[in-house]
């Protein structure tokens, strides 16, 4: 009699849970997941975001022009782009009309990736283009299952960053310069390091003065910053060439998960991992200038290193699901996501702790 009672409880507990999960809608909690089977939708999806991310850069750093004290020193202040600006180059007695037409340059810019946005979501057939005798976004389906659909994507995005990349080179080394906080001024910086044997060594924490654990984070002067960023726009540029002509080898082909959550993560992973190694940068005088960003860097260090660890935790939740959409969800991806957690709060700790010994 018990035993039927407590199985008569246990149904209603069940009834209820799964009542209550069909009452609520957690459709938004989705962000980029929504559009795993849309794909029609994701170039315009894109292309909004960058209006959107290029409209916050304008008008922010139009407010921040119109609450900017000259005769106050700019780490006082408060700001938040104009000292990347200022970082730039752009702190001579024009830097004012600079800053505006940066700014202007934002806002039309974001006036035009969203007319692209609307124009491709609500005109869906313009986003089959094809890629040899295949289809991009021609369908709901079959855009995350294509390798050479998939390589074509990535080599763009690669070709992009590298682009990216390389303006920064030719802003530090033909149009203007930038700021060198070793002397204080801005100017051309005219010998740019191309040594792979000395760009490469930082990534083994080998600098010029020997080992030193912030590894790329320890660089000390212009000439190496500026060499490193004309290495990975080469780097990058080439391998886009390759995804883009290239489907990817046969080994790869048979080990990824083609899931759009997996995919996903990647992509989350990525953002999360640039902002664990800007929380090492930040302490890096000589990228992040005192005079220009203050001498408090740990509250900046502390955002940068939540924000990947969100970012991170994202990607373990999309690559999990992606796993148990294909079918190969096991124990073992528990295991490999709870290590990547730990080390993942080693490294944040180490990046922040380290600091106060250097």
């Amino acid at each position: 009699m018990q035993s039927q009672s407590m199985t008569d409880s246990i149904a209603v507990n069940e009834a209820d849970v799964a009542s209550l999960s069909k009452r609520r809608d957690f459709s938004w909690l989705q962000g980029n997941a929504r559009l795993i089977n849309r794909t029609v939708l994701l170039l315009g999806a894109h292309l909004a975001h960058a209006g959107l991310i290029m409209f916050w850069a304008g008008s922010f750093t139009l407010l921040e022009i119109s609450r900017y004290i000259p005769d106050v020193p700019m780490a006082d202040q408060g700001l938040l782009l104009l000292p990347r600006l200022a970082n730039l180059g752009w702190v001579n007695s024009g830097a004012m009309d600079a800053w505006f037409a940066i700014a202007i340059l934002h806002l039309v810019s974001s006036a035009v990736l969203a007319a692209g946005g609307f124009f491709h979501v609500f005109n869906q057939r313009s986003t089959s283009y094809a890629v040899g005798n295949d289809k991009i976004m021609a369908k709901e389906e079959g855009l995350w299952s294509n390798p050479a659909t998939l390589g074509f994507i990535l080599g763009q995005h690669l070709i992009f960053l590298g682009f990216a990349a390389s303006l920064f080179v030719l802003k530090a080394t033909r149009f203007g310069g930038i700021y060198d906080p070793a002397l204080g001024t801005v100017h051309i910086i005219d010998n740019v390091t191309t040594n792979p044997a000395i760009i490469f060594g930082y990534l083994f924490g080998v600098t010029r003065h020997g080992w030193d654990p912030m590894g790329m984070a320890a660089v000390d002067n212009l000439s190496d910053v500026v060499g490193g960023h004309l290495w990975i726009s080469v780097i990058c540029i080439l391998g886009g060439i390759w995804h883009t002509v290239r489907a990817p080898f046969g080994w790869f082909k048979q080990r990824f998960i083609y899931d759009g959550h997996v995919i996903l993560s990647f992509s989350l992973a990525g953002v999360g991992l640039m902002a664990l190694i800007s929380t090492f940068f930040i302490f890096n005088e000589t990228v992040y200038p005192v005079e220009i960003f203050g001498d408090n860097r740990l509250k900046m260090a502390v955002v940068q290193s939540l924000l990947g660890v969100v970012f991170l935790g994202g990607h373990v939740w999309h690559n999990l699901l992606g796993q148990k959409n294909s079918g190969r969800l096991s124990d073992l991806s528990y295991y490999e996501a709870a290590m990547a957690g730990f080390a993942t709060v080693i490294v944040v700790a180490f990046a922040i702790g380290l600091n106060s010994f250097t």
